[in-house]
């Protein structure tokens, strides 16, 4: 963005390209959280198109307690069966959830007398976590949780993580990230020319930015995790596209500019030499030669 004079000043913001506004122009986006995205390296507003997730959570659907696996990340629902504290080498809070297809253990180490109250038996929960392998069978350390009364529907698509700083959550990223989607087509044209995509068989900029931000339900979570999805693929390969363009860039220019030559005003090897607190070896002047 060019800079502009004391006299454009009013009319800067209707002047900057679409996408080149800094973030304050978006809804919820002040001097604090512009100063924190500009710590990731996001200072105009389509840079959140191209600020990419680092891995997803699938909370898309609700998963039956009795189909629980070791090491899965889920979202389920149940009825507290039981909850109380228990003492032993740490004190936790420990509840019992069931969904009538199965039971998980829930412990939580560090919690409040608030917590107590809510996790209390006959509370119809939501919780997500990673399901690990218990003394008494399948279990949840310090899930995520909420009364269903309060819940919303499930995500619509995969719940994206992405690169963050301190200060500045992932509901504020994904909540800037969907402003910044929804005016994708005036941010982010599509450098590639048609005929290039369907030789390479990668997809348009518009759907990849899409996929790769809100993932949908049936998506390859393994996929995505390796980089290896076509829309991350399309990203990839237009980053990479340009690097070799603007090298190739300047090569071009550089043969243009004449290296001026610098002939030294007095031997600079001989004084150095015989600066040297010790005297060369034989094998040392050859080399030098």
């Amino acid at each position: 963005m060019s800079r502009l004079s004391n006299s454009d000043a009013p009319s800067a913001v209707s002047r900057v390209a679409p996408g080149e506004a800094p973030p304050t122009q978006l809804a919820g986006v002040g001097p604090r959280v512009a100063e924190k995205l500009a710590r990731l390296g996001i200072e105009r507003s389509r840079d959140l198109l191209f600020h990419l997730p680092l891995r997803y959570e699938d909370r898309t659907r609700i998963h039956p307690v009795g189909a629980l696996r070791p090491g899965q990340r889920a979202l389920i629902e149940g009825e507290v069966l039981s909850a109380g504290i228990v003492y032993g080498r740490r004190r936790m809070l420990v509840w019992v959830l069931g969904d009538g297809s199965g039971r998980i253990t829930m412990r939580m180490f560090n919690f409040y007398p608030n917590q107590q109250r809510q996790l209390r038996r006959g509370a119809h929960l939501r919780c997500f976590g990673e399901v690990r392998s218990g003394p008494r069978g399948l279990e949840m350390i310090h899930p995520e949780y909420r009364p269903v009364a309060d819940c919303k529907p499930p995500d619509a698509s995969l719940t994206p993580y992405y690169p963050t700083t301190e200060g500045l959550g992932q509901s504020v990223l994904r909540k800037l990230t969907d402003q910044a989607l929804a005016s994708r087509e005036e941010w982010a044209a599509e450098l590639l020319p048609t005929e290039m995509l369907q030789r390479i068989a990668l997809p348009p900029l518009t759907d990849s930015l899409d996929y790769v931000h809100r993932p949908p339900p049936a998506a390859d979570l393994a996929l995505l995790a390796e980089g290896r999805h076509p829309c991350q693929q399309r990203l990839a390969f237009e980053e990479l596209l340009a690097h070799r363009l603007g090298l190739r860039q300047l090569r071009r220019r550089t043969p243009r500019r004449r290296a001026p030559a610098l002939a030294p005003e007095r031997d600079l090897a001989g004084a150095f030499i015989t600066a040297l607190p010790f005297r060369l070896t034989a094998a040392q002047q050859r080399v030098i030669g």
